[in-house]
């Protein structure tokens, strides 16, 4: 093939790359501005726009990496895949299913990768291709199926807790009555809310850190579940308690919302904590294996 042949090939390829991205920016806008009224406003969907600017800062990270093994997927499964995604995506905006046109979207964007890259690219970007799909909102009914056992456990624990401490405390469901107060464990103290950021922030952390493997990478995020549990349960004992002793303003106020943050930071830190622990005795291990009998 001629340069000026080679010239034309790669000028028609860029012309498609960004008729692509227009397509998909098309699509990614309205449900962009769907998320940020619904999801992205509220508790448990702060991190979408974390999301969405890592992933494309880890695509762009991995550039050099993507131009190389850039071999374009097959025509014909790629484009039945990206109609199924259009048709799931174009579902959920009709029928005002967030979860779902999102779900579409992120499909679609990863099928025109597929058409464009290939799989090999695909497999090699495996993280940000999965980390995109953190973008997409659990259904209301999944929230409230995982969040009522969780209600009741946090619920059950706290009690517990401040029972062994000679506390006036008794539960009914997930309220509590401790002394003349009456406390609902809400959504927001049941751990749910939470767990969703802390396994991206502890996600991304191990990613900056070192690419992760499969394996690594589903033993940290499922520590996070027990973490965050557990950083509630004493959230919860702390609100109570300053119920108990301060009043109900006083746990209504600031203080509220600052018991969320600080159990935040500190459930962020005892996941780091167990990353350097894990990677200490993996360490250890490694030099045992290999020392010299």
């Amino acid at each position: 093939m001629t340069a000026s042949a080679l010239e034309r090939e790669h000028a028609k390829r860029g012309h498609g790359f960004w008729l692509a991205v227009a397509g998909l920016l098309a699509l990614a806008i309205p449900t962009f501005i769907t998320l940020g009224r619904q999801v992205w406003s509220a508790d448990g969907g702060v991190h979408g726009p974390i999301v969405l600017a890592t992933g494309v800062w880890m695509l762009a990270r991995q550039r050099e990496t993507i131009e190389r093994l850039r071999r374009p997927g097959n025509l014909l499964l790629g484009t039945l895949l990206l109609l199924l995604s259009l048709a799931v995506y174009v579902a959920g905006r009709v029928f005002d299913f967030v979860s779902i046109e999102t779900a579409g979207l992120v499909a679609t964007v990863i099928t025109t990768g597929y058409l464009y890259f290939g799989g090999a690219v695909l497999r090699a970007a495996w993280f940000p291709v999965l980390w995109l799909a953190f973008l997409i909102p659990p259904p209301g009914w999944v929230v409230d199926r995982v969040t009522a056992p969780l209600k009741e456990f946090v619920s059950y624990a706290s009690t517990g807790f401040l029972s062994w401490l000679d506390y006036p405390i008794l539960r009914q469901g997930v309220t509590l009555f401790i002394g003349p107060y009456q406390l609902l464990v809400e959504d927001a103290c049941s751990g749910l809310r939470s767990l969703s950021s802390l396994v991206v922030v502890t996600l991304l952390y191990i990613y900056i850190k070192n690419k992760p493997s499969w394996g690594y990478a589903l033993f940290i995020a499922m520590l996070v579940i027990p973490v965050a549990v557990a950083t509630n349960i004493l959230r919860i004992v702390m609100l109570v308690l300053i119920t108990y002793h301060l009043g109900d303003a006083a746990a209504q106020s600031f203080l509220h919302v600052t018991t969320g943050m600080v159990m935040f930071v500190v459930a962020l830190l005892s996941i780091f904590a167990i990353d350097w622990a894990v990677e200490r005795i993996l360490l250890f291990a490694r030099r045992r294996h290999v020392q010299p009998a």
